[in-house]
């Protein structure tokens, strides 16, 4: 089980706003876009979210930092997975696979 230090974390990069939508454009675009266990380029989803790409690189890191995300640079591109068994642990915790 998910320590508590862990989970607020995690509750608190996702606390923000543009965190939070970062991190819901990548799952989901991760989910619907590509094959499962994929990643997602994240120039597919700047556009989407209006923020300005040092931005991005500062809540990319934050997401990073809580365990949410993977990321990996491939050439030009940076690439972003959401880390399934992070999520699994914060569902797990709020009781919600019951």
């Amino acid at each position: 089980m998910m320590n508590t230090t862990k989970a607020a974390k995690i509750f608190k990069a996702l606390s923000h706003p543009n965190r939070l939508e970062l991190y819901l454009e990548i799952a989901g675009n991760q989910e619907s876009n590509f094959e499962p266990g994929e990643e997602c380029l994240i120039t597919d989803i700047i556009g989407a979210l209006n923020i300005g790409a040092p931005t991005i690189s500062h809540h990319l890191k934050e997401l990073s930092n809580a365990d949410l995300i993977t990321t990996e640079r491939r050439g030009k591109f940076l690439v972003a997975r959401a880390n399934r068994s992070t999520l699994l642990e914060v569902i797990q915790l709020l009781g919600i696979d019951r």
